[in-house]
């Protein structure tokens, strides 16, 4: 208990006292996300907030971990440090979706080959109970990139991915914390400390954002805990053992999962790439319709946090059923933001001649925003 305790303390503080000296130096350097027609933001902010989680998230796990008791632990640091740089990288400068998905696949490969963490059993859901072995792979890696980049997804108003990520890992880190697998309820209020600290300055009206560095690595974090939640809540082994663990599992990550699988599924319809951008998020949805990012924050954590708390006090029902029902909910959800509340018109601000001359995004995703660096620039 100590231990998760020092590493909740860890965490907050160093993400509390990094987050602003990140702001300060993306001030002096011009380090800044510029608002356009997709992006909800409508001033200039850094993205560069996930700096600051990882810093608390691995000091808090380093310090508090017993590394030579589980040799497991380190492959999820390392994993963690791969999707750290690629998603700085994509912070800073802009990479393609496939340049992105391989280093998804390669943090996904420690996590599963090293790490040891793989769905070997669906645990009855549809009635089906240990799989093959190159299935369970296959589930296992669609299951680890999907989770990932779920909060990637997600990560669209302010405070909300946070939120979500703070939510998802407290409950997770609880039951770990019950059943006594102290190693994994570290790793769960590490980065919960330091999510914690980071809503400080994310929440509306957000002085910095995470970007993917932040979002990537909150989604790593979630699919290693969840698929580890569903192999051990299952067994007969723990304290606290968990009939339904598929259905509590994915229900603890609904709103970034249910909403991602959803708009792949539009784009695919629509013969899109499925990481194609675009605004039918469900808080693109909300946006549209009049509500606040701190509106939109609290009333989607609020829904997954009800319905954690009903299907877990339906755990011990048929797995399928619980899954469905939650699906039947969410689309219910949308259904119903979408026929029940008229949307609102929305404005928006026109680009300058002096921004369009720059052309500072293409190489890019931070600008200069001052007048005399643009026209150094176009001359």
């Amino acid at each position: 208990m100590f231990d998760v305790l020092l590493s909740i303390a860890i965490s907050f503080t160093i993400t509390f006292l990094a987050i602003p000296a990140i702001i300060n130096v993306a001030e002096m350097k011009k380090l800044f996300d510029m608002p356009d027609e997709r992006k909800v933001h409508n001033s200039p902010i850094t993205p560069l907030g996930g700096l600051g989680i990882f810093a608390g998230f691995v000091f808090g796990c380093l310090l508090t971990l017993h590394f030579n008791q589980y040799a497991d632990l380190q492959y999820f640091m390392a994993s963690s440090f791969v999707i750290f740089f690629l998603g700085l990288k994509d912070d800073i400068l802009v990479i393609s979706p496939v340049k992105k998905f391989i280093g998804q696949v390669l943090a996904a490969f420690i996590i599963v080959y090293y790490g040891g963490i793989q769905i070997r059993s669906m645990h009855g859901f549809l009635g089906v109970y240990q799989l093959p072995e190159m299935f369970s792979l296959l589930l296992t890696y669609f299951a680890v990139i999907v989770v990932i980049n779920s909060f990637n997804l997600i990560d669209g108003v302010d405070g909300l991915a946070g939120s979500l990520g703070l939510l998802s890992t407290v409950v997770f880190g609880v039951y770990f914390l019950y059943v006594n697998m102290l190693p994994y309820a570290v790793i769960a209020f590490s980065l919960a400390g330091s999510l914690l600290a980071f809503l400080i300055f994310n929440f509306q009206p957000a002085k910095i954002f995470m970007g993917d560095t932040g979002s990537l690595l909150i989604g790593t974090i979630n699919a290693i805990l969840v698929i580890k939640f569903i192999n051990v809540a299952n067994t007969g082994d723990v304290s606290f053992p968990i009939l339904a663990s598929p259905a509590v599992g994915f229900t603890i990550l609904m709103i970034p999962l249910l909403d991602t699988l959803r708009v792949f599924g539009i784009r695919i319809l629509h013969r899109r790439s499925p990481f194609s951008p675009d605004r039918n998020h469900i808080h693109h949805l909300l946006l549209d319709r009049g509500f606040s990012h701190r509106s939109i924050t609290l009333t989607l954590v609020a829904i997954n946090l009800v319905m954690i708390a009903l299907v877990f006090l339906g755990r011990s029902m048929n797995c399928t059923l619980l899954i469905f029902s939650v699906f039947g909910i969410f689309f219910s959800i949308i259904a119903g933001i979408l026929y029940l509340l008229p949307a609102t018109p929305r404005l928006f601000v026109a680009r300058n001649s002096l921004e369009d001359s720059a052309q500072l995004t293409k190489a890019s995703k931070f600008v200069a925003l001052t007048k005399d660096k643009m026209l150094e620039q176009n001359n």
